[in-house]
C-alpha cells in the first residue's frame, strides 16, 4: 500500500505530465466520478493551464444521479458498462473530446456483486473509442480512493501520450 502523501505526490506529478502533453492540442478533457468524489477533477484543475484544456467534471455518487445525469442505463453501476456510459455521458454534457470515468467499491461492503477495491476506469477517446480498465485495489476506503485517482491519472496520461504520438505521425 502506498501512503496518502505518496499518492498525492504521484497524482500531482501525473496531472502536470498530462497538462504538458495536452498543451497546444485540441484535446478537451472531462471526468465523471463516483468512487473518487471529485478528487480526480481537483487534481486536473490544479494542473498548469488547466483552464485551456480541462472542461470539468461531474461527481455522480448516487446510483440515481448516474442514471439521470450521465445516462447510465439500468443495471449495476460498478461495472465496465457503467464506466463506458459515464465517460460517454460526461463527454456529451461538457463538450469534451477525451473523457475519463471512475466507478468502484471503496467499502466497507460489496456493491453490485463486486468486492471491495474493485474499480472500473473508462476512457473515451476523440474518435469515440471506449476502453475500460479494471483494477483490484487494497487498503482502507481512503487508500482505495487515493489509489484509484492515481490509477485513473496513469491511464489518462498513457492515452494522452498515445494520442500525441498518433498526431505526431500524422503530420
Amino acid at each position: 500500500m502506498t501512503s496518502p502523501d505518496a499518492c498525492e505526490a504521484q497524482a500531482a506529478a501525473l496531472a502536470e505530465f498530462i497538462a504538458e502533453a495536452v498543451d497546444g492540442t485540441t484535446l478537451r478533457i472531462a471526468v465523471a466520478e463516483s468512487l473518487t468524489s471529485g478528487l480526480l477533477a481537483s487534481r486536473l484543475g490544479a494542473a498548469p493551464n488547466s483552464s485551456k484544456w480541462f472542461a470539468g467534471g461531474v461527481v455522480a455518487y448516487m446510483t440515481e444521479t448516474k442514471h439521470r445525469v450521465l445516462d447510465v442505463g439500468p443495471g449495476p453501476v460498478v461495472s465496465a458498462r457503467a464506466a463506458e456510459q459515464m465517460a460517454t455521458g460526461v463527454a456529451r454534457l461538457l463538450g469534451a473530446n477525451l473523457s475519463l470515468s471512475v466507478t468502484g467499491v471503496g467499502g466497507p461492503d460489496q456493491q453490485d456483486g463486486q468486492e471491495v477495491g474493485t474499480v472500473f476506469i473508462g476512457i473515451r477517446s476523440p474518435r469515440g473509442e471506449l476502453h475500460v480498465a479494471e483494477r483490484q485495489l487494497g487498503g482502507s476506503p481512503q487508500e482505495i480512493v487515493d489509489s484509484a485517482v492515481v490509477a485513473a491519472l496513469r491511464l489518462l496520461h498513457a492515452r494522452v501520450h498515445a494520442l500525441g504520438q498518433q498526431g505526431a505521425r500524422s503530420h
